[in-house]
């Protein structure tokens, strides 16, 4: 997988939060599972496209309230980039083996986006 390590010189909040990272890490795997299903493709990418966008987004508010529904929204887009690689792993539109790389990730980054929602 390609390294997602962010540059030091970086101010952004979102590239020192391991969330983040891992949010990333989600996309590559989800990419790397090569869904055959157009359908499903696109909808895991997007699912794990907006785990990396809402992640990111919530370390730029302001109020708890509103970092917490930032990051409950990406948690949900991580359950949904998850489901759709297993759906397409189901259907044989992907391996196995895939699924469970999404799901090892997607296991972690639903851990860490929970632990900030509270």
């Amino acid at each position: 997988m390609t390294d997602t390590k962010p540059s030091t010189r970086s101010r952004l909040p979102h590239h020192h939060l391991v969330a983040y990272r891992v949010a990333t890490e989600l996309l590559l795997a989800v990419r790397a599972a090569e869904v055959r299903d157009p359908k499903l493709r696109d909808q895991a990418l997007r699912a794990a496209k907006s785990a990396c966008l809402n992640t990111a987004e919530a370390t730029g508010r302001i109020s708890p309230a509103d970092k917490a529904r930032v990051y409950a929204i990406a948690r949900g887009e991580c359950v949904e980039a998850a489901a759709a690689v297993e759906i397409a792993a189901l259907a044989g539109d992907s391996t196995a083996e895939a699924a469970d790389a999404v799901s090892a990730r997607a296991d972690r980054i639903y851990a860490l986006l929970t632990g900030l929602i509270r």
